[in-house]
């Protein structure tokens, strides 16, 4: 069941099989419960979730690819395919029916392409109400915008909005030769564990998009326009007039829009 992979599409297929064991077994999947795969590709870590006993939806925006793996696993009763574009779902909505574990144990597990790397996991971010774990594997570079800590030169936007929003954990990383075809660089997987929502996340969201909008200037230069009393909440939180976002320590980011 071969399939041509599409340039336009970021597909690169997963065909390392140890891979996908470690994969599966970060998800720590029980019988039963219930896993949303995002881009199952030729299936390869599909078979390994199917092999757990847990029921598994597939998101998959490749028609040939859905239609493709639901002949590949046709016989497979814990198996469904959802032709769909991931950015669009509304996650809650695929939860089975007849899953003994209700959500919020549901799991989600994804090979993303760089091209939708970010607005897949603001979505998620969203609805991350839904799940219990997700374990993602990324481009290696996007892993580091994710995993950035205050000072670094990778801290930005995508650092701070999920660091707020998951428990992140570093993985392992995957080298290029594990994917067909071979891309010129490596991934990584990182695993994230919700953490409760917060009632100024709307405002965070937009705080931190407007201080990481030129990363040369100091971050009251950044936000002065929206926030005019910006440097005396600076000083108010015994910050210097002149620090940098990727300075700031999720503590500080929270604390700092709590008073504008």
């Amino acid at each position: 069941m071969q399939h041509r992979p599409k340039r336009s599409l970021g597909q690169n297929f997963l065909r390392d099989g140890s891979v996908s064991e470690r994969i599966v077994a970060a998800l720590d999947l029980q019988p039963d419960q219930h896993v949303i795969e995002i881009g199952p590709g030729e299936g390869a870590l599909t078979e390994r979730l199917i092999e757990s006993g847990a029921i598994v939806t597939a998101i998959e925006f490749d028609r040939d690819l859905a239609s493709m793996l639901h002949r590949k696993f046709a016989e497979a009763d814990n198996f469904t395919v959802v032709e769909a574009d991931a950015l669009d779902i509304d996650f809650a909505s695929l939860i089975h029916p007849s899953s003994l574990i209700p959500h919020p144990s549901t799991k989600l597990v994804a090979n993303l392409p760089y091209n939708i790397s970010t607005p897949i996991l603001q979505r998620l971010i969203e609805q991350r109400e839904v799940f219990s774990r997700l374990v993602l594997m990324y481009q290696r570079e996007v892993v580091e915008r994710i995993t950035a800590t205050p000072g670094g030169k990778e801290r930005g936007f995508l650092s701070v909005i999920a660091q707020n929003a998951f428990e992140i954990e570093n993985l392992f990383e995957v080298p290029p030769q594990a994917f067909y075809p071979v891309p010129k660089v490596w991934s990584a997987v990182i695993r994230l564990t919700p953490k409760p929502r917060t009632n100024d996340e709307a405002k965070l969201r937009e705080v931190v998009s407007q201080a990481f909008t030129q990363k040369r200037k100091t971050l009251a230069n950044n936000v002065s326009r929206a926030y005019p009393d910006i440097a005396a909440v600076l000083s108010d939180l015994a910050l210097p007039p002149k620090v940098r976002a990727e300075e700031l320590t999720l503590d500080q980011w929270r604390e700092l829009v709590r008073h504008l």
